[in-house]
């Protein structure tokens, strides 16, 4: 049984961009989405290779820095 990986944003800032939807299978460091700080895009990318289990925002909405953005599930 695999455990969910929570992915947190390492900035506070915006959600500029959600590349990924839950099922996707990515590989390690694919870009699941694009946050957005002081005109600054930070990639958020997949830890290891595996499938994307829930997105928990939405675009163009505020994160702050350490807060779980998604759900992942590691191959």
């Amino acid at each position: 049984m695999t455990t969910a990986t929570k992915i947190r944003s390492d900035i506070t800032g915006t959600v500029w961009k959600i590349l990924v939807k839950p099922g996707d299978v990515l590989q390690a460091d694919d870009t699941l989405m694009v946050l957005e700080s002081m005109k600054m895009e930070i990639p958020v990318v997949a830890p290891e290779a595996g499938r994307v289990i829930e997105i928990l925002i939405a675009e163009g909405a505020p994160v702050r820095e350490g807060q779980e953005i998604a759900l992942f599930e590691e191959e």
